[in-house]
């Protein structure tokens, strides 16, 4: 499938075409199966021949087409098969016909009968216009989200590079510009893509571009389902997007988040120091103080987050990040989900997540908790379906003086007899402020921890009196072991041939 479907070379109008391909019995009538194709699209409409026929009275009385064009009802043998192939063959010619007549655009009445106003650039354009034209204005007053289909941000991207009249049928209400100035001031938007094939056609939703520069005003974005790298004019709304969800549609955040990095060799956000030479200075995104990034393919946290210096809450779980990098940028970060990812290990989390307040690792390869017992500001920590056994690891977590919930389920720990008081133990006296697998710590438990506690404490003091009496009886051993070995330093030395005989003063006399 062609990554850009449906449109001609940049100005012209992709062919229309129209087929029959065959027929089904519905009960006690006939549908035809009609293959509608512009350019490389193609979709699929059923039609009884009644519907022919009111399409053809409203063309009739609406475009003053010639009344016997169509071909006419028949009573008696309406279903044999000889007159359904033959009506099949007189029905094609009757659309290709129309389909001659009105060249540049449909009428509104064989624009929905053809589905045009689903799966073609100017019948698309032209349901959306006048959709808007006469709700656009609740809809911006409401503020509600409004939701677009990739197909539809395509059409109009399309119709805007090939430079036809915004109004291609004569109908003022179909005008693109009441798109256009509905997307200018419109605030909250959601992108809808599919993953298959959209309705009966062969468009694959992911796979078209379009430009989203026509938003202008933009608070929230979410995108589902599109292809991150086919994408363009995101960025046209660094200055005022607060929100920002991309979801099923990218590989990496630096495609999302600074698509223009992929031509500069060095580059710096606006307004950071630096010490190098730089070939791009890159605009921050100065409101952003959300991002949800999950469920994509994101391998790697990298440095575009440097972009987003006012960031709060940040979501990427369900990707493929195996460390925690780059993340001491974000010094207003409180909330971050890295949940179903490939973490093995935490070492130094402390000097990326200072001022974390919210953290969740769950579903993630995580044996050893050593790195989390430096984030002093931690509210709350969810480490369920990771690969914890060692009750000695939750010490990691006994000293955060904020740490108010904690989740360990289904970790090897967590069939453990008496899991919950030796792990609620690790906290001393805060025992009774943590809330573990969001489930309340009873009295009973609360006993128990204290029971454990003195047991532990016990412990402590046997452990330190035996290391200080074995250090006393080291000390004894090594003194007296010293003091022997000095004696007998002492007497070797004054046996020693090697020393000289003392000399007395009465030999002296003799001689």
């Amino acid at each position: 499938m062609e990554a850009v479907v449906g449109a001609g070379e940049e100005g012209e109008e992709p062919p229309k075409e129209v087929r029959i391909l065959g027929s089904e019995p519905v009960e006690n009538y006939t549908v035809y199966i009609i293959q509608v194709s512009v350019g490389s699209h193609h979709w699929i409409v059923k039609h009884r021949y009644s519907d022919f026929h009111d399409l053809h009275e409203k063309l009739v009385s609406e475009k003053k087409i010639d009344k016997n064009l169509l071909p006419p009802k028949k009573i008696i043998g309406k279903n044999s098969k000889s007159l359904v192939e033959k009506r099949q063959k007189e029905l094609e010619v009757y659309l290709q016909t129309l389909l001659v007549k009105f060249p540049l655009a449909a009428p509104k009445v064989l624009s929905h009968f053809l589905h045009f106003h689903l799966y073609e650039i100017i019948g698309i354009t032209a349901a959306l216009a006048e959709e808007l034209f006469h709700k656009g204005e609740q809809l911006l007053m409401a503020g509600e989200v409004f939701t677009i289909r990739p197909l539809q941000l395509y059409a109009i991207t399309q119709q805007l590079r090939q430079g036809k009249p915004t109004c291609a049928n004569g109908d003022a209400k179909t005008d693109l510009g009441h798109i256009l100035d509905f997307t200018c001031r419109l605030k909250y938007l959601k992108i809808n893509g599919a993953g298959g094939s959209f309705g009966t056609s062969n468009i694959q939703e992911y796979l078209l571009p379009f430009d989203l520069s026509i938003f202008k005003s933009l608070h929230q974005i979410q995108i589902n389902h599109c292809g991150a790298k086919l994408v363009k004019g995101l960025t046209a709304s660094r200055h005022t997007l607060a929100t920002l969800s991309v979801q099923f549609s990218a590989t990496s955040m630096m495609e999302v988040l600074v698509p223009e990095a992929y031509e500069f060799d060095q580059w710096e956000p606006e307004g950071a120091p630096s010490s190098c030479p730089v070939t791009a200075i890159i605009p921050t995104w100065k409101t952003l103080t959300t991002l949800d990034m999950s469920h994509n393919s994101i391998s790697q946290i990298d440095d575009s987050v440097k972009l987003m210096p006012k960031i709060e809450f940040l979501d990427l779980s369900h990707n493929d990040v195996p460390l925690v990098e780059n993340l001491q940028h974000l010094y207003n970060l409180v909330h971050l989900d890295l949940s179903y990812n490939k973490l093995v290990t935490l070492e130094g989390i402390h000097t990326k997540l200072g001022n974390i307040k919210t953290l969740n690792l769950a579903g993630n390869l995580l044996e050893r908790l050593c790195g989390l017992n430096k984030l002093y500001s931690l509210v709350n920590l969810d480490l369920s379906n990771n690969k914890i056994e060692q009750i000695d690891e939750i010490r990691n977590l006994g000293g955060l003086p904020c740490l108010e919930k904690v989740v360990l389920s289904n970790n090897p720990l967590s069939i453990v007899p008496d899991y919950r008081t030796k792990v609620l133990a690790q906290f001393g006296d805060r025992a009774s402020e943590v809330c573990l697998d969001n489930t309340i710590t009873t009295e009973k438990e609360l006993d128990t921890v204290e029971v454990l506690k003195a047991i532990q404490k016990a412990k402590d003091v046997k452990y330190r009196m035996n290391n200080s009496d074995k250090k006393i009886t080291e000390d004894s051993k090594f003194s007296a072991a010293s003091s022997k070995s000095n004696c007998s330093s002492l007497t070797v030395h004054s046996s020693s041939p090697s020393l000289p005989h003392p000399v007395s003063s009465s030999q002296g006399n003799h001689e």
